[in-house]
C-alpha cells in the first residue's frame, strides 16, 4: 500500500516538474518573440504562429511549420549564456518557415547535390547547411540589438565568398555554390558546426508537416514582402537581405512548355477528325444494317498549334553562349513535340545586343533544327531592348507577320525597355541561375526557367 502511495507522489512530482520545465521554455520563448516583435514589427503574425511545445529528443529547438519544439534544459542554458542566441535560434526557425526550407527537402533535393562518391546523404547534408547558411546570412545582415552578434573569421569569409556571385543568396544558390566548391568531409562539418543552429529532424518527418501550413508561411511571406515595400521601408533597410530573399523566394515561376502554349491560336487545318462525326448517322446505319454505323468525319479539326511568334536572344556580354544555347535547346524541345507545329509555322530567332545583328526565319523543324546545329552568336555590344522591337514591328507592318502573337526575349533584364506597349504579348525569360530580380515593364510577363528542369532534359 504505501509502495503504491509512494509511486503515485514521484509520478504526480515528475508531471509537476515536467509541466514546470515546460512553463519555462513557454516564457522564454514568448520573451524572445516579444524582443524580436518590438525591432522587426513587420514579423508580427510570423512570430506568433508556433505553439509552443516540449520535446526532451530535440537539440535545443527545432519546428515543423506549426508547432516549435524545444528541450527545456537545453534552452534554459543558451538562454542563461546569452539571451542573443535564443532570439537568434528563434528568428533562425521563422526564417526557414518564411523561405519554406522544411517543404523542400522531399524527392530528390537534397540528392541533386550529392556527390557521386557519398550519394544522396552527402545531398542532404549540403542542402541543410545551404539552408542554415541563408538564414544565418540574413540574421547577420540585420544591424538589430536583440540579434545583433559578433561573427567568426570562419564566417565572414564563408560570407565573403559566396557573395561574389553577386547574386541573392538563398538556399537553393547557396547550395549550388557549395557543390562547386567540393568541400572536403572536414571542410563540411566545420561550416556544420558553425551555421548550425536549430534541429532539422521534424524536416525529414511527413507526419509532423502539413501541406496547409505550407499554405499558411506562403501567405505569411507575400504579405511581409508587401509591408516592407510599402509601409515599412525604413525596416527594410535595417534587415539587410530579408527583402531581397523574399522576392527571389516569392516570384513568378513560369513553366515555359505551357507559356509556349498561350502563343497557340485556335484554326482550321485540313485533317480527319475521329471524335467528331454525325451521331444520327451512326444510329441509322446501325439499324438499317444491324452491324455497319455510318462514320463521316470532318474533313476539319480545330488544333491548338503554336504559329507565329518572335524569339529574341539578348547577345549582349552579360548573357553567356552556354545559357543561350540552354534556353534554345529548351525551346527546340518544346517546338518540336509531336503535334507542337502547323502544316506552316512562321517563327523569327533574332539576335540583338544594342542592335539587329542576326534575323533566322523557322518555317519547319528541321529548320530549325539545323539552325541549332550551326548556332553562332553575334554582337556582345551594351543592351537595348528597343531595336529588336522597332525591328519586329517593322516586319509585321511590311506583312512579315500576318498573325503575330508574341515575343520571347532572353536575356538578364539589365537593359533600356520600351516605353509603349507593342500589340503583341510579350515575356522576358530568365534563367535562374543567373536572375537578379530585374524590373520588367507591366505590361510584359516575366518568366523564369529552372536550371535543374534543364538538367532534366538535357543532362547538363
Amino acid at each position: 500500500m504505501s509502495c503504491d502511495m509512494t509511486e503515485n507522489t514521484t509520478d504526480k512530482t515528475n508531471e509537476q516538474t515536467a509541466e514546470r520545465l515546460a512553463q519555462i521554455g513557454r516564457e522564454i520563448l514568448g520573451i524572445c518573440r516579444d524582443e524580436l516583435y518590438f525591432s522587426m514589427r513587420f514579423l508580427d503574425v510570423a512570430l506568433s504562429s508556433f505553439v509552443y511545445t516540449m520535446d526532451p529528443e530535440v537539440s535545443p529547438f527545432g519546428t515543423d511549420g506549426y508547432h516549435m519544439y524545444f528541450h527545456p534544459r537545453e534552452l534554459g542554458g543558451l538562454y542563461r549564456e546569452n539571451r542573443i542566441l535564443a532570439n537568434r535560434g528563434y528568428l533562425h526557425m521563422v526564417l526557414h518557415c518564411i523561405f519554406r526550407h522544411i517543404w523542400k527537402t522531399g524527392g530528390d533535393r537534397g540528392s541533386a547535390y550529392g556527390s557521386a562518391e557519398n550519394g544522396p546523404e552527402s545531398g542532404k547534408r549540403l542542402w541543410n547547411l545551404s539552408c542554415d547558411i541563408a538564414v544565418e546570412h540574413i540574421i547577420d545582415g540585420c544591424d538589430l540589438r536583440p540579434v545583433r552578434f559578433s561573427r567568426s573569421l570562419l564566417r565572414r569569409e564563408t560570407y565573403r565568398k559566396l557573395e561574389l556571385s553577386g547574386h541573392v543568396l538563398n538556399a537553393q544558390r547557396v547550395c549550388r555554390l557549395l557543390t562547386e566548391w567540393e568541400l572536403t568531409e572536414k571542410e563540411l562539418g566545420l561550416l556544420e558546426e558553425e551555421f548550425r543552429v536549430d534541429d532539422h529532424r521534424y524536416w525529414e518527418n511527413e507526419n509532423r508537416k502539413q501541406p496547409q501550413d505550407q499554405q499558411k508561411w506562403k501567405d505569411i511571406d507575400e504579405k511581409m514582402e508587401t509591408d516592407l515595400e510599402t509601409f515599412s521601408k525604413e525596416a527594410a533597410d535595417k534587415n539587410g537581405d530579408f527583402l531581397g530573399g523574399l522576392r527571389v523566394e516569392n516570384r513568378e515561376r513560369h513553366d515555359y512548355r505551357e507559356f509556349l502554349r498561350k502563343f497557340s491560336v485556335f484554326r482550321e487545318e485540313l485533317k480527319a477528325d475521329p471524335d467528331t462525326f454525325d451521331y444520327g448517322f451512326y444510329s441509322y446505319g446501325m439499324s438499317l444494317y444491324g452491324n455497319m454505323p455510318l462514320i463521316e468525319p470532318l474533313e476539319t479539326r480545330e488544333e491548338h498549334r503554336i504559329e507565329e511568334f518572335a524569339v529574341v536572344i539578348d547577345t549582349s556580354m552579360s548573357c553567356s553562349g552556354e545559357l543561350i544555347r540552354k534556353f534554345l535547346e529548351e525551346t527546340y524541345s518544346v517546338l518540336t513535340e509531336n503535334e507542337s507545329f502547323f502544316q506552316k509555322v512562321n517563327v523569327h530567332i533574332i539576335q540583338c545586343d544594342e542592335k539587329v545583328h542576326q534575323d533566322v526565319k523557322i518555317t519547319s523543324g528541321e529548320e530549325l533544327e539545323g539552325y541549332m546545329e550551326h548556332f553562332q552568336l553575334y554582337g556582345e555590344g551594351g543592351t537595348d531592348f528597343r531595336p529588336a522591337f522597332e525591328y519586329v514591328e517593322e516586319l509585321r507592318q511590311n506583312g512579315e507577320f500576318t498573325d503575330l502573337k508574341g515575343m520571347i526575349y532572353f536575356t538578364d533584364g539589365y537593359g533600356i525597355y520600351p516605353e509603349r506597349m507593342p500589340v503583341w504579348r510579350t515575356a522576358f525569360v530568365f534563367l535562374e541561375e543567373d536572375y537578379r530580380d530585374a524590373d520588367v515593364p507591366a505590361w510584359a510577363i516575366k518568366l523564369i526557367l529552372r536550371e535543374e528542369d534543364m538538367e532534366e532534359h538535357f543532362g547538363y
